[in-house]
């Protein structure tokens, strides 16, 4: 399961660099750093088919929200499943 465990991590790792890229939005000028850039560069393509669907509350954008749990907890799903059908 080499392959497997590489997937997951990768969504993990994944994922964390969500929340740092989330977690810059607090901090001015974050977002304009080149680590900023990059982390846009890389999330920001997930994140907009969400900010499509999901309107923001008053001020509030709850929509990287629902990306995060996607991403941690429907996706692995679905490629674990996908692992169990070709690995059976």
């Amino acid at each position: 399961m080499g392959l497997y465990s590489i997937i997951l991590g990768l969504i993990d790792l994944y994922s964390m660099a969500l929340v740092i890229y989330i977690l810059m939005s607090w901090f001015p000028g974050a977002r304009e750093s080149s680590i900023g850039e990059f982390l846009a560069k890389i999330c920001e393509p997930y994140l907009e088919p969400f900010r499509k669907i999901i309107p923001p509350i008053g001020m509030l954008d709850i929509s990287p929200i629902v990306a995060i749990l996607v991403l941690t907890y429907l996706i692995p799903q679905g490629v674990g499943v996908l692992f169990s059908w070709f690995m059976w």
